[in-house]
């Protein structure tokens, strides 16, 4: 074996048993896990398979190549000491290894990588020229700090400007970032990511680049470029590397300027599944319960980015059936799923959560799904279809399941309608996963974790070892890789109804959940972290 190559981490799944019609398929659907699926791939193809850090750490042969051909084919050249050699993540793409060897001008030996692997090194290794550098200053672009709406509006169109924002743009998704952060200061434009849920420096551009960018942002989100002085909201669907992403932009004037901030919504077409998104087999089995019955509300809570969409997503998943009619009402429609009819939402046009949920009881569903109840009206609507035979989910906005219902109290829904109508409520957050090639064992930890379990009157989880992040440059230093989420399931059994019917106090009702067999966040996190999912510290940040 040369130094270049290593064995399986583990016995190769046959790809047969996998159904593969195509690895990336297979990957982007996660049955099953990048690593393991190059290592099927590298047995199923008798091709060897390479380290990523070996890689790495070779000179590659991109230049003169379309890196975007690269990306999209999942392939990095790089010059070993025995000659060229091609890594694939997918062997079988005939085609583009044959056209990549054309242009090395040798037949190069393959090897194989997993696909987050090779787009690491794609990644990290982006040319200078396809993103602007800090020194470097577009020609003119001081007409960007001038008040000629034309010249920055010819400039904001202009090649280098357009290609800094689509550079931009395939980085944040390359690397799995939800929001794009664009800040003017006193003498620079701060480019940062949200990844993960935490914000990371990428770049810093020229003080005199920031109206042109800003206002390119503008002319993709349709707002007005010659207006600085207010708030501007806007979206827009922009294509990355050959899939469709949602934009919702808001742009902010500032001391020094405005900055805008790009979400990032991609349309997702992955393997909606319970286990991928973190619920343990009891919670798992708490939420399909619910899920079976008739009719009723199920809510999903929590706050801004903590995985409320993707949850509600595979539960109308599972619930999808040529039996049943569901219809969706979302703002924006992040995950297309075949058979079910969904609605985006338009409030410019009058297209409301409310005006659309009344719409669609004039259309005979079974399912409802209100992507989240936002006003009174709503909830009003939402509930009384819950208590005329429809099955109805929704989002809202609080710390913890039980505060759900305080919630619909406070909207004016009367407690007696929660009452009749709640069937449960899924509470949760997302925390960061560690990084499986550089965590580190955390004796300290287990001494805390006895604390915390003692101090909160808990059972210490089962598991293996506590872990803790350290940083490699597969997780970009950070220790942590991806994100996992942590449940609380409340159904609403006999006895939680009548506390509702009453005055609902929400410690009375957290109680009673606990009693009935409820596991809070905490405990979910702290059995996570025990399975070295996650590490104690960040269990405690986002449940408190």
């Amino acid at each position: 074996m040369g130094a270049l190559e290593r064995s399986a981490t583990r016995e190769a799944v046959p790809l047969a048993e996998v159904g593969l019609d195509g690895a990336e398929a297979v990957w982007r659907e996660g049955r099953m896990a990048a690593g393991e699926l190059a290592d099927a791939v590298a047995a199923h193809y008798g091709l060897p398979r390479f380290d990523r850090d070996a890689v790495a750490a070779l000179p590659d042969l991109t230049a003169g190549l379309s890196r975007r051909f690269l990306r999209d084919a999942f392939l990095y050249p790089v010059a070993a000491p025995d000659g060229p050699v091609l890594l694939a993540a997918d062997p079988g793409n005939e085609e583009a290894i044959q056209a990549v060897g054309l242009a090395l001008g040798a037949e190069p030996r393959l090897g194989v990588l997993s696909f987050e692997e090779i787009a690491d090194l794609l990644a990290r290794g982006t040319p200078a020229e396809a993103e602007p550098e800090a020194g470097a200053r577009p020609a003119r672009t001081d007409l960007g700090l001038s008040d000629d709406v034309e010249a920055l509006q010819d400039l904001a169109r202009g090649a280098p400007i357009v290609r800094a924002i689509d550079a931009l743009l395939e980085r944040a998704v390359e690397t799995g970032a939800t929001d794009i952060h664009l800040e003017t200061g006193r003498e620079d434009l701060r480019v940062r990511f949200r990844i993960d849920g935490r914000l990371r420096l990428q770049q810093t551009l020229p003080r005199d680049m920031a109206p042109a960018i800003i206002s390119r942002v503008k002319i993709l989100a349709g707002l007005d470029i010659a207006e600085r002085r207010l708030p501007q909201d806007g979206r827009t669907t922009v294509k990355v590397r050959g899939g469709e992403a949602d934009l919702r932009i808001a742009v902010m004037p500032t001391l020094y300027g405005e900055t805008a901030v790009l979400r990032i919504l991609l349309k997702d077409t992955r393997l909606l599944d319970f286990a991928r998104v973190g619920l343990m087999p009891r919670d798992q089995a708490a939420l399909e319960r619910i899920l079976a019955e008739p009719h009723g509300l199920i809510i999903v809570t929590g706050p801004t980015g903590s995985g409320k969409t993707t949850t509600l997503a595979t539960a109308i998943s599972l619930l999808n059936d040529p039996a049943r009619k569901i219809v969706t009402v979302e703002d924006p429609i992040e995950y297309q799923i075949p058979g079910i009819h969904q609605t985006q939402i338009k409030p410019a046009i009058g297209l409301t959560f409310a005006s659309a949920l009344r719409s669609f009881l004039r259309h005979d569903p079974d399912v409802i799904m209100v992507g989240e109840m936002r006003d009174r009206e709503t909830a009003a609507i939402g509930i009384q279809a819950a208590l005329t035979g429809h099955l109805v989910l929704t989002t809202l906005h609080t710390n913890s399941a039980p505060d759900a219902v305080i919630r619909l109290a406070d909207m004016g829904v009367e407690p007696y309608l929660i009452a009749s109508s709640l069937r449960g409520v899924v509470g949760q957050r997302l925390v960061r996963r560690l990084c499986e090639r550089c965590r580190m064992p955390d004796p300290a930890g287990e001494e805390a974790l006895d604390g915390i379990c003692l101090r909160r009157g808990l059972a210490r989880p089962e598991g293996g070892a506590l872990h803790a992040p350290v940083g490699c440059p597969h997780c970009g230093g950070s220790g942590f890789r991806g994100r996992i989420g942590v449940f609380e399931i409340m159904p609403v059994d006999d006895g939680l109804t009548g506390l509702i019917r009453k005055e609902p106090d929400p410690l009375a009702l957290l109680r009673a959940a606990r009693t009935a067999g409820m596991t809070t966040m905490l405990e979910d996190g702290l059995a996570k972290a025990a399975s070295g999912l996650t590490s104690l510290d960040e269990v405690m940040r986002l449940t408190g």
